[in-house]
C-alpha cells in the first residue's frame, strides 16, 4: 500500500493466521503526527468482521496509546459466535504497544426499513449537498497541516458552525459533509466520520490536543451513494473531561451511523 491516501487501501488487511491480521495506516490517516482515532476504529471493525463474516453494528473501542503511522497488527478473539449476534475481541498493536483495544458486536444493520420512530436532528438542520460556503479541506484552508486525512477523503465543515479561538461557550453543533475519493461511502467510512469533527472543546476555548480515551460507535445502516452529513455536539465539557456526539445521516436522510466519546480536557 506504501503511501496510498485510499480508503479501500487503508481498510485492507492481509491475513496471518490464528484470528491475526497485518494492516497499514500512514501519513494520510493522521491528526498531528499520530494516527486519526476514527480510521483505528474502522480497521478493528474491519478485521472482526474478517474474523466473524458479518457486520459490525456497534464498537466500543478504548484508545491505550497513540500509534505512529506504518504497519499494525490486529489480533481477533472470537467470543460469541450466533445466528444474529456475534462478538470480537480485537487488539490493535502498533510496533510492541497495544494502541487500541475493541469490543465489537456483529449483527446485520438495518438497511431501508422504515423506522418505528426516529428524532433524527439532522435532516432539517443540513441538506444532503454541501453547500458553496463548505469548502474542502485541502491547501488554504484553516485545518490544512493538521487534518491529513483530506488526501482520501473530501471533507467539508460548516466553517460558521465550528467555534472560533473567541468561542463564548455556546453549545456547539459542528456539521461537515464527507465522502471518501475512490469508493462510494460504506459503513467502515460511516464509523470513522463519527470522530471527524475538532474537539467540541473549541467551544471553551480549549484548541490543543484532546485525546479520545474511549469511543463507543454504533452502525445503524449501511450508507447510499453520496454524501454523508455529520453533527457534533457535547453534553458537558468539564474541568478534565468532555462527551462528544455524533450523528451520521446520508443523503436520502437515513440514521447510518452514531457515536459517543469521552476525552480528556485540552490544557489550553
Amino acid at each position: 500500500m506504501g503511501e496510498s491516501a485510499l480508503f479501500s487501501d487503508a481498510m485492507t488487511l492481509r491475513p496471518l493466521g490464528d484470528g491475526a491480521y497485518l494492516g497499514e495506516l500512514n501519513k494520510h490517516w493522521t491528526i498531528g503526527p499520530k494516527l486519526h482515532g476514527g480510521v483505528m476504529l474502522s480497521l478493528c471493525a474491519a478485521a472482526a468482521r474478517e474474523a466473524c463474516g458479518a457486520e459490525p453494528v456497534a464498537i466500543s473501542a478504548n484508545y491505550l496509546s497513540a500509534p505512529n503511522p506504518g504497519e499494525l497488527r490486529l489480533e481477533t478473539f472470537v467470543r460469541k459466535s450466533g445466528r444474529r449476534v456475534s462478538v470480537v475481541d480485537v487488539e490493535l498493536i502498533g510496533g510492541d504497544r497495544t494502541g487500541v483495544h475493541a469490543v465489537v458486536t456483529l449483527g446485520e444493520p438495518e438497511h431501508h426499513v422504515p423506522p418505528l420512530l426516529s428524532a433524527n436532528p439532522v435532516v432539517s438542520l443540513m441538506d444532503p449537498e454541501p453547500p458553496p460556503e463548505a469548502e474542502p479541506i485541502g491547501p488554504g484552508h484553516e485545518m490544512y497541516g493538521t487534518v491529513n486525512y483530506w488526501t482520501g477523503c473530501d471533507i467539508r465543515p460548516l466553517m460558521s458552525t465550528v467555534p472560533g479561538k473567541d468561542a463564548d461557550g455556546t453549545v456547539p453543533v459542528i456539521q461537515y459533509w464527507a465522502r471518501p475519493r475512490d469508493m462510494a461511502p460504506d459503513g467502515l467510512f460511516a464509523l470513522m466520520c463519527g470522530d471527524i469533527s475538532v474537539p467540541v472543546a473549541f467551544a471553551v476555548g480549549r484548541r490543543g490536543w484532546a485525546p479520545t480515551v474511549q469511543l463507543t460507535a454504533y452502525l445503524r445502516g449501511l450508507p447510499a451513494d453520496g454524501w454523508l452529513r455529520v453533527v457534533s455536539t457535547t453534553t458537558q465539557i468539564g474541568a478534565d473531561w468532555f462527551d462528544e456526539d455524533a450523528l451520521v445521516v446520508d443523503c436520502e436522510g437515513r440514521l447510518i451511523a452514531q457515536s459517543r466519546q469521552l476525552a480528556l480536557v485540552p490544557n489550553h
